[in-house]
């Protein structure tokens, strides 16, 4: 495909993106999507370190009773809580100088001393809570924007597989992922891990996911987690699309439930970021296809060619054969 016509199919694709999320944005569903998740605390950059560092797939986090409480849904037996910190302040009354409101001075009396006070005042302090995420929970079912796993096969599944596999940088593997994680890259390790057992279709989607990850976001560390997402979301679904695979009902709620709100800022910020990766990254796939087409053709014609050389051969003993058999009768 020339680059040209690439560059327009990336572009016709991000858009029908863009609509297919807005659309998703209008519907009674993300309404109450959203009012379930006003009821998760956001917490700070400090906590989302420490719960990262704990549990680093974790994707909705609550305390004990706020699951039972907020979500109707309980703490699995044995499970191990994560830490954080919670503010805990507490008051203490002092004594200090008297500030006058108007002046912003401090207040002498008749011998020009300062006129003390004794006033309360709030002292910052932090207690460690335990949290725990939804992972790690059962109960009522948490509204969703859309499928939570795809299903069905994929054309050439097997071709595209070793394409996908052949282009990475990095070794690809089959996990028993427990968790509700497809897969994930380590940068630390340098490898993506799949889980195993799903469909084709959600198979190859979370690979070009991790690859796209591992493409933008190795070692970046300025960007936040949800344009990550959004970003390698966003590549495997124009992924996907120019390999004829359908992915909108996964991909759209997924990028909806990571945005920051309904103009989705991640994903206009990143458009021409995502439509330059999705581009360069399929074409060293169609290059292997292609590659692997070429050899898988030239592989058939040897075959056939040694089949009819060895049907000649059949044919040239057979008649050799009768020939003896007459001189013999002769």
């Amino acid at each position: 495909m020339e680059k040209t016509n690439l560059k327009d199919q990336m572009r016709e694709i991000t858009d029908k993106l863009e609509a297919g999320i807005k659309e998703l944005f209008e519907s009674s569903k993300y309404q109450e999507y959203l009012k379930t998740m006003s009821k998760f605390h956001e917490y700070s950059l400090n906590n989302t370190i420490l719960i990262s560092m704990q549990k680093p797939n974790a994707t909705l986090v609550a305390g004990y009773k706020a699951w039972q409480n907020l979500h109707g849904r309980q703490v699995i037996k044995g499970e191990k809580a994560i830490k954080i910190l919670a503010p805990a302040p507490y008051k203490v009354k002092v004594e200090q100088n008297k500030i006058n409101a108007k002046t912003g001075k401090v207040e002498l009396d008749i011998h020009g001393k300062p006129i003390k006070e004794i006033v309360e005042i709030q002292v910052p302090k932090f207690k460690v809570v335990n949290v725990f995420d939804i992972q790690q929970t059962q109960g009522r079912e948490l509204p969703t924007l859309g499928s939570s796993e795809l299903k069905g096969s994929v054309n050439k599944y097997e071709l595209l597989f070793k394409a996908l596999n052949e282009t990475c940088p990095v070794p690809i593997a089959f996990e028993k992922i427990t968790s509700s994680a497809k897969g994930y890259f380590s940068q630390q390790n340098q490898r993506i891990a799949i889980k195993e057992g799903m469909s084709q279709i959600q198979t190859i989607k979370t690979i070009i996911h991790e690859m796209a990850h591992e493409k933008l976001h190795n070692n970046e560390n300025e960007k936040t987690r949800n344009s990550k997402e959004v970003e390698a979301e966003s590549v495997a679904y124009v992924i996907c699309q120019h390999f004829g695979i359908d992915t909108s009902d996964y991909s759209f709620s997924y990028i909806a439930a990571w945005s920051s709100g309904k103009q989705t800022p991640e994903l206009k910020e990143s458009l021409e970021t995502i439509r330059k990766a999705a581009s360069e990254m399929i074409v060293n796939i169609d290059e292997k296809i292609q590659q692997y087409t070429i050899e898988g053709q030239k592989t058939k014609t040897s075959v056939l060619s040694n089949l009819h050389q060895k049907q000649e051969q059949a044919k040239k003993q057979e008649t050799h054969g009768k020939n003896q058999k007459q001189e013999v009768i002769k």
